[in-house]
């Protein structure tokens, strides 16, 4: 080869890598990697203004069988919850989510009401069966197979957050999906009974199941009892709430204190009338929020001049990109609750409030062109909830 074809070789060869590289990054960062590669701007949020990051998810229609449902907020509803995805999930009595796993994200969920039985197997054999009552939590790493069950005589409601908005909870790997369009020989061989005995199995994915009312007491799985290593239960709003302050208290829970949890966050957030979870952003993790109780307003800053306020009631879900500014105040004339999930098994957050007492006096008058006198009267710590808007 002459110098001249090796230096037109070399300059092709550099032009293609760089621009599989740029299609690379496009495309990660299409579905929603965090590490932002190469800083190729989200098409859904690169725009002059900022796109809706509200959904009413409690309005929506979902799957619907029987009076059991899955209603679910996923990149397809909401086009700017790349990160995390949801669904608001109930069973009746004798309901049974049936047996499945989520290949491409983990399971994080809390029970608003009712009673859930859970039974979840990880890829060392061990199975763990635990029942969930209000305010608590469960996890499921991705692509470990679980079920969930009703219990008792009442609808069990709870809500569920998956770490990828990509995510469809209908779209999962169901049990009697697989069962139903397997060759019976095959099924025959694989666990040495006879075909006769696949006879009647559903040919199509059952989704819920429904039976009798589970047993009070936990039935012992066909292998005897093999725990593993890490539960997958944690009882959030049985502990102490982890910040108390006059306008409102948050519940949180992450790998810290819930070790399996190693992608997901959770929060549960209470705001009196008028409190305010004061203006901060996230380093580290998306948003993903679902109104339980009460009125909110959720405000989101996204530089540039871009800056967007949803309101939100019951039902509603509401969604923030890493790194966006935010808050979230009660608008209504009673205590509201809203469950907060993130992408990311530690927390991290940054208050506007701390970085302002992080900075002294005449860093902050030469930034704003005003006297330093007047930021002595500012908060010398983190606000973090504010009653009625104002510091503390």
């Amino acid at each position: 080869m002459s110098d001249s074809n090796r230096r037109d070789f070399l300059a092709g060869a550099a032009l293609f890598a760089a621009a599989t590289t740029a299609m690379l990054a496009n495309r990660t960062t299409e579905a929603g990697d965090p590490s932002f590669m190469n800083n190729v701007p989200d098409p859904a949020l690169a725009g002059k203004e900022l796109p809706t990051f509200k959904f009413a998810l409690e309005k929506s229609e979902g799957k619907v069988i029987g009076k059991s449902f899955g209603k679910e907020a996923t990149v397809e509803q909401l086009p700017i919850s790349k990160g995390i995805a949801g669904v608001s999930m109930k069973l009746e009595p004798g309901a049974m989510r049936e047996l499945h796993w989520h290949a491409t994200a983990a399971e994080w969920a809390f029970v608003v009401e009712g009673r859930v039985r859970t039974t979840v197997i990880d890829p060392d054999g061990n199975a763990e069966t635990n029942d969930f009552g209000p305010g608590d939590v469960w996890l499921f790493p991705r692509g470990h197979g679980h079920m969930l069950e009703c219990l008792r005589h009442e609808p069990a409601h709870f809500i569920l957050i998956f770490d990828n908005g990509y995510f469809s909870e209908f779209g999962t790997f169901s049990i009697s999906d697989w069962i139903g369009h397997t060759p019976k020989p095959l099924l025959a061989k694989n666990f040495g009974i006879p075909e006769s005995a696949f006879d009647g199995f559903p040919k199509d994915e059952v989704y819920f199941a429904r039976g009798a009312v589970p047993p009070e007491k936990q039935s012992t799985p066909l292998q005897g009892r093999k725990l593993p290593a890490q539960t997958h239960k944690f009882e959030l709003l049985e502990q102490p709430p982890h910040k108390v302050f006059k306008g409102g208290r948050e519940w949180r829970v992450d790998s810290r204190r819930f070790p399996i949890s190693k992608t997901i966050t959770g929060v549960i957030l209470d705001l009196e009338p008028g409190g305010l979870r004061e203006l901060h952003w996230h380093p580290n993790a998306d948003e993903w929020q679902y109104v339980i109780e009460g009125n909110v307003s959720v405000t989101m800053f996204g530089s540039h001049g871009r800056y967007r306020t949803e309101t939100m009631e019951k039902g509603d879900v509401g969604y923030i990109p890493q790194g966006y500014g935010h808050s979230i105040e009660n608008i209504g004339n009673k205590q509201c609750r809203i469950l907060i999930g993130f992408n990311s098994g530690v927390y991290e957050a940054i208050d506007l409030s701390q970085w302002f007492a992080g900075n002294p006096v005449d860093v902050l008058a030469t930034n704003f062109s005003k006297p330093a006198s007047l930021f002595e009267r500012f908060p010398k710590q983190d606000v973090f909830i504010s009653p009625q808007g104002e510091p503390q």
